[in-house]
């Protein structure tokens, strides 16, 4: 509460030196300081400064009387806005960096690439110079373009079904050792699920938290609703800041049997994309007997596509060999494949121009300069990518 009526103070206490009526602290030792407005060459001020020596002691004090009331003024009015200015700073969540911080207003699409060169290796360092947008119809206004893991929102979503609760048990240390080779403004949830789902940790920086909602009794004879809580971890999401430059990561863990959820892959899909939310998938398969020997059970319709579809990537951990080995699986591999592809990746982003919401088609396309760099935004790899973007005035498309 302090810093919000400091900061409010600030902000009022501004407006009045811009007009002279309070003195700088600062500025007062440093002697008098123009501010305001400007004044005409060759004008004499000296019926208007009371600083000049030709005005009386009396005048200055009339001044500096004046100048106190003023203060007084200004104290009265914060109490009045006081309440208020508590209230908007909560209703507002966590406080962030506050040029990161995406505007209600501000029209901009954002979407993860892989940029790779012809050896298939990441390519670091490229920055805005390196891209060429061809726009003929002028629908953006701008680009906006940033590596992809310098802030990460990651959360785990764990199946607790008994034949998963040991192995994810054990991963604790290599999952949480990939979220601590991100930024120091990442941070991580942590979501158990059988046939509902929870938050076991918030968003958090906090390690140890993180690390004890990775021990859980296991759900036996629970059904699982995966795609159920797939829509609730993105959901989690909405209730953060939305920050330009923050990946958004889901690393979900399961076995990939959904049998209990009312929700869709497809509606899952639809709101990770719309909320920028990636899914890494982990598949912990279970297995049948196929034609006379052990085969991997295939998983439901869509779990695979939640990871292809949205950004992320899918992985399938063991085969028959390790069937009957469960506490052989090591996911260190897999957390090290999905921290690379994530630094591999950047932000783009095109600010949509207020000239293209007249419900038409428009065509644009971005080109990496640099030769033999390539890039992917989820349709196979190219240097030239082409894009468009159909906007209504009151429903906005997101370019494909």
């Amino acid at each position: 509460m302090q810093t919000t009526r400091a900061a409010l103070f600030d902000s009022v206490s501004k407006h009045f030196l811009e007009y002279g009526l309070l003195r700088s602290p600062v500025n007062s030792a440093l002697g008098p300081k123009t501010r305001g407005f400007s004044r005409e060459s060759g004008q004499d001020h000296r019926n208007h400064d009371h600083r000049h020596p030709e005005h009386p002691p009396i005048r200055r004090f009339f001044h500096l009387a004046a100048r106190q009331v003023l203060r007084q003024l200004v104290l009265a009015l914060l109490l009045v806005c006081f309440p208020y200015g508590v209230n908007h700073a909560l209703a507002q969540g966590p406080p962030t960096d506050e040029d990161e911080v995406i505007r209600v207003s501000t029209d901009l699409l954002l979407f993860p690439v892989r940029i790779r060169d012809k050896k298939g290796q990441a390519v670091p360092g490229l920055t805005e110079q390196d891209l060429l947008l061809k726009d003929p119809d002028q629908a953006t206004s701008g680009l906006y373009f940033s590596p992809g893991a310098d802030r990460v929102a990651l959360m785990f979503a764990l199946d607790q079904s008994g034949s998963l609760r040991e192995v994810i048990s054990q991963q604790q240390d290599a999952a949480l050792a990939l979220f601590s080779r991100f930024g120091q403004r990442s941070s991580v949830a942590v979501l158990r699920f059988s046939d509902t789902s929870s938050l076991a940790t918030p968003f958090t920086r906090d390690l140890t938290q993180a690390r004890a909602a990775f021990s859980f009794a296991a759900g036996f004879n629970q059904r699982t609703a995966i795609f159920d809580a797939a829509a609730n971890a993105v959901s989690t999401f909405a209730d953060m800041p939305r920050v330009r430059a923050e990946r958004r990561i889901v690393v979900l863990i399961s076995d990939g049997l959904d049998n209990r959820s009312k929700t869709s892959a497809d509606a899952v899909i639809k709101a990770a994309t719309e909320k920028r939310v990636s899914f890494y998938v982990i598949h912990l398969p279970l297995f049948e007997p196929r034609d006379g020997r052990l085969a991997v059970r295939r998983p439901t319709k869509g779990f695979k596509e939640l990871a292809e579809k949205t950004g992320g990537k899918y992985f399938l951990v063991g085969d028959e060999k390790s069937a009957l080995l469960p506490k052989q699986n090591n996911l260190t591999p897999i957390f090290q494949a999905i921290e690379e592809d994530l630094k591999s990746q950047y932000l783009l982003g095109f600010y949509i121009a207020e000239s293209a919401r007249d419900n038409r088609r428009h065509e644009f396309s971005l080109t990496l300069k640099p030769e033999g760099v390539e890039y992917s935004a989820g349709r196979g790899y190219s240097r030239t990518q082409k894009f468009f973007v159909h906007k209504a005035p009151d429903s906005p498309k997101q370019p494909n």
